[in-house]
């Protein structure tokens, strides 16, 4: 079966490859976004996978809600202690952020930022309520400047993620790594966007990790994602009108009418 792509870095062929012998495997998304565009668990769930989504924005969290009934979503983000803390949205992005510099950086930029309260929870007790004994094969980090609050909030060493990946800038001059490093994780690639941690008990999962993402890898990137060839607007709505052709058409075919009139013919054939 050939798997599609949704991630935009290739994140979800790389652990689809590390990965892909564990069935009904488990993740958690911290600054999940959006289900479908540029997601690193999409392609999981559509195999079967669940997990923990953790989005404040309403509209992402409604969107996953909607589209991940298996998954469980929580609306807040994860922090080093619970309560309320500002939050910095910006709307139809994945740059919203929980780090007022940050905010204030992209505000300076021209970006519709907007101040909005939400409630904060640590990875533990999110671990503790919806992990529960059960395996959590990764841990997907997404929040923009906020990596260190996240990290702080997660006891290691009751809950292990077997792969960390988080989104880190081009610099790499986070002050964060240690607290992965010290927890028993070993870094096993920067891919340009992310930094992906093994935990040592796991480390026998790195060859995964050793080469880019290819033709062996037997994947296609998702409709409309950012790395594919454009497609010309004129054939990609002659293909949305054909599919739904053929979908009214199968709908129509599966109906009593339909039946009733086909066996007519058959009737009148044999008279």
């Amino acid at each position: 079966m050939t798997f599609i792509s949704y991630a935009q870095n290739f994140e979800d062929v790389r652990l689809w490859r590390a990965l892909q012998h564990f069935g009904n495997g488990f993740y958690i998304d911290v600054g999940a976004n959006d289900p479908i565009h540029d997601s690193v668990t999409k392609a999981f769930y559509d195999r079967g996978w669940q997990g923990i989504n953790v989005e404040p924005m309403q509209n992402y969290y409604d969107a996953l809600r909607h589209h991940r009934p298996r998954d469980t979503t929580l609306q807040c983000i994860a922090s080093d202690q619970p309560g309320e803390l500002t939050f910095y949205g910006i709307p139809g992005t994945g740059l919203s952020t929980a780090d007022p510099v940050v905010a204030q950086e992209r505000k300076n930029l021209g970006m519709d930022v907007q101040s909005l309260t939400v409630n904060a929870r640590t990875l533990t007790s999110i671990c503790e309520e919806h992990a529960g004994e059960r395996p959590i094969h990764f841990l997907k980090i997404d929040v923009e400047g906020h990596e260190e609050t996240v990290l702080r909030g997660m006891d290691f060493s009751r809950f292990r993620p077997w792969i960390i990946l988080i989104e880190t800038p081009w610099e790499r001059d986070h002050t964060w790594e240690h607290l992965v490093i010290d927890a028993g994780y070993t870094n096993v690639l920067f891919d340009g966007l992310n930094s992906f941690f093994l935990a040592n008990e796991h480390i026998s999962l790195k060859p995964a990790f050793d080469l880019p993402p290819c033709n062996l890898d037997n994947f296609q990137l998702c409709k409309g994602h950012n790395l594919a060839h454009p497609v010309n607007p004129a054939l990609e709505t002659a293909l949305q009108r054909a599919e739904q052709a053929e979908a009214e058409l199968h709908a129509m075919q599966n109906s009593r009418a339909w039946r009733a009139v086909q066996k007519l013919r058959n009737v009148l054939r044999r008279a």
